[in-house]
């Protein structure tokens, strides 16, 4: 355990640290001239689909000939995008303020901006003023810093004190108090967006393998990345895009241009006769949301998963459980682990698994070389059949204990399967 993980873990270590966070923003803001005054930010928050919202948000202004810049977990730019090397979704305040002032010098009218729990509660947005806010969903996270749900919740609020205008989703049970937190607390006005309520509701919807398609009211969205997920996240981007003056035919063109969002729901194809999807899941609202999108597998479903370490422990037995139920073979495996013991993260998964009936040996197995356990999966899978490599998606590198591995589920699984294929 180092040094640094343990100081972490003292008692008030949050708040004893937020005056240096804030002299941290203070110092980058200043050194960049606060760039983020000099641009229009539309800032997305909540537990799961922020970084599709922000691409579809992103893609739409573009298409629509507003020059707009991006940053998210996967990366950040205006028309090309950078890697986000960083494993963290708002970065650090000097990067955040940094690629916000190249991005301003462009010339960009828009930055569409990731925005965490994290860098709320850590002032890494201080100085940057809201045009608008979205808020996907809430279900619990990162509760190894904030302690409790109702801290979390919190802490996102703190995104709508700021803006100017809120989107948020009416389906989700935290709608209410953040609809009337920000009435009571902020000066901007709000647009609720769902599939069973809000003002702009999706109706016909229809979910399929290619994409999702709805209507809401005269606007006929067709989007080309799947998932039910994807309705709530394109419907908060058409939010954004009638907040901001689009007409229906920009809307529609530009959600629709939007063809794929790097490690979310990415098919693998390689030519092999089963199929291949790389997820970032990691949490279990995600989890589930992932499994209910897949619709009917002709075969088998095969899961690759694993745990960080120090990271939510309270999530590994339940994400154990979720990948045992939905999937007919579990192959738990490493992630982030940091300076936890792989081994024993591994564990508190397998325990959820066989709690809904898995079997090591059988259906359930723990190898915890990632590479190995995608070969495993991808070397077992048949015709018709479905594996899923879930937990880094996009990422670029595996955090051990001697520290960052490069790392790509997406190119492993190419690597391994054009070695199936005979073109190793």
């Amino acid at each position: 355990m180092s040094l640094k993980s343990e100081v972490e873990k003292m008692p008030g270590y949050n708040s004893l640290v937020k005056p240096w966070h804030y002299l941290q923003a203070v110092r980058a803001g200043m050194k960049n001239g606060w760039p983020a005054k000099k641009i229009k930010v539309i800032a997305v928050t909540g537990t799961n689909g922020k970084t599709s919202t922000c691409f579809f948000i992103w893609k739409m202004l573009n298409e629509a000939g507003h020059r707009t810049g991006v940053m998210t977990t996967i990366g950040w730019g205006v028309e090309e995008i950078e890697p986000q090397i960083e494993h963290m979704t708002t970065e650090s305040v000097g990067i955040l303020n940094e690629r916000m002032r190249k991005i301003q010098e462009t010339g960009a009218e828009y930055l569409v901006l990731e925005t965490t729990s994290h860098a709320l509660s850590q002032s890494r947005i201080l100085g940057v003023p809201i045009e608008i806010a979205v808020f996907t969903n809430l279900t619990p996270e990162h509760l190894d810093y904030h302690k409790t749900f109702e801290k979390y919740r919190v802490a996102k609020l703190k995104l709508f004190k700021k803006a100017r205008f809120g989107v948020i989703n009416a389906d989700d049970p935290s709608a209410d108090w953040f609809s009337d937190s920000v009435r009571k607390y902020a000066h901007g006005d709000i647009k609720t967006y769902g599939i069973r309520q809000g003002e702009l509701r999706a109706t016909e919807v229809e979910l399929l393998s290619t994409g999702v398609k709805y209507l809401c009211g005269d606007i006929k969205i067709e989007t080309q990345v799947p998932g039910r997920f994807n309705v709530y996240n394109s419907l908060a981007a058409v939010a954004v895009g009638q907040r901001v003056g689009l007409t229906d035919e920009e809307i529609e063109r530009g959600v629709h241009a939007l063809d794929n969002v790097e490690g979310r729901m990415t098919d693998v194809k390689c030519g092999q006769d089963f199929t291949v999807i790389v997820d970032y899941a990691h949490q279990p609202d995600a989890l589930e949301k992932v499994f209910e999108s897949l619709g009917t597998v002709e075969g088998k479903v095969i899961s690759v998963h694993g745990g960080a370490g120090r990271r939510d422990h309270g999530t590994r037995e339940p994400r154990g459980e979720i990948l045992g139920r939905y999937s007919d073979m579990v192959i738990i495996t490493e992630d982030d682990s940091r300076d936890e013991d792989p081994a024993e993260i591994a564990e508190m998964f397998a325990k959820g698994a066989e709690k809904v009936g898995k079997v090591r040996g059988e259906n359930l197995m723990i190898e915890l070389d990632r590479e190995k356990a995608i070969r495993r999966a991808l070397m077992m899978a048949r015709r018709g059949d479905l594996v899923l490599i879930l937990g880094k998606g996009h990422e670029k590198t595996i955090l051990r204990g001697d520290g960052p591995h490069e790392f790509e589920d997406i190119k492993v699984a190419e690597k391994i399967l054009g070695e199936m294929r005979g073109e190793a």
